[in-house]
């Protein structure tokens, strides 16, 4: 039973779009993440170029029990024939991106291109996340420690607060982050203290999460819970030393416990503007 009370169907969503299609999904996954899972199958059908192409997805969509479409279509001509063959079916028809750019037309008197594929267009922002994403695979877990010095954003943190992911995160958004993991016995580099505080940021958790993470991690890896890895009172020794140098930096501290890379790339982002405003 879900939680309305009503019983649950297997559901079929086609997405629709004259490019690649990734907008569609992400917000598609986003509302599925609200429902139960295993209960909707995604369908992607990209690069739709044509009226004739768009109305056989539809055929197959209006053929598939429990379907409904999602579509981002910039072409206003596929847009116009996919409403009128959807009507025709009686397909339930969700248009992600449609609004959106008709308000943004409304609101600022200016025309859409209506070019397919817009976002991908390799430009200079493309050229800086390629740049950024390798210097993150570079200066990943404190390889160089002159890479600390080099990046836009130093993340900090015992190990398996997500310091790897975040950095990538970072990178697709254009910005060079390296990450340095700070463990009691290694000596932390002079040049994180030569890091302004607006440029770093440090990553705690909490002691019960952190220990069970790491638990399950040696299992996965065939090892013994009993190594000192997954010791409690060893763990709470690593998160209180962490905490120590984070503060001793004077950046700010964001604890992960339970927290998406997404919600911590957030938080690291307005710390980030805010930091540049003041640079």
């Amino acid at each position: 039973m879900t939680h309305s009370g009503k019983s649950a169907h297997p559901a079929v969503l086609y997405l629709l779009s004259d490019s690649v299609g990734e907008t569609a999904e992400v917000v598609t996954k986003a509302a599925c993440s609200q429902f139960d899972a295993g209960h909707v199958e995604l369908r992607r059908m990209p690069y739709l170029a044509s009226v004739y192409q768009v109305e056989e997805a539809l055929q197959e969509a209006a053929a598939t029990a429990n379907a409904a479409v999602i579509y981002t279509l910039v072409s206003p001509n596929l847009r116009k024939a996919l409403k009128i063959k959807a009507a025709k079916l009686n397909l339930t028809c969700v248009d992600v991106m449609g609004p959106v750019v008709d308000a943004l037309t409304q609101i600022s008197g200016l025309d859409p291109r209506n070019e397919p594929g817009s976002l991908r267009k390799i430009d200079e922002a493309y050229f800086n996340r390629i740049e950024a994403i390798e210097f993150a695979v570079k200066f990943d877990d404190g390889k160089e420690p002159r890479g600390l010095l080099r990046a836009d954003i130093v993340v900090t943190g015992v190990s398996r607060t997500s310091k790897t992911p975040l950095c990538m995160y970072l990178a697709h958004k254009g910005l060079k982050a390296a990450n340095l993991p700070l463990v009691p016995e290694v000596t932390v580099p002079q040049e994180l203290f030569q890091v302004p505080a607006n440029k770093a940021v440090g990553l705690t958790i909490k002691a019960d999460h952190l220990y069970e993470i790491r638990r399950e991690r040696l299992r996965t890896m065939g090892l013994a819970q009993t190594a000192e890895y997954a010791n409690y009172d060893r763990i709470l020794e690593e998160i209180e030393y962490a905490v120590r140098i984070m503060r001793k930096i004077g950046c700010p501290i964001i604890d992960v416990t339970n927290k998406a890379t997404e919600e911590t790339a957030a938080k690291v982002l307005e710390y980030y503007r805010k930091g540049a405003e003041l640079r």
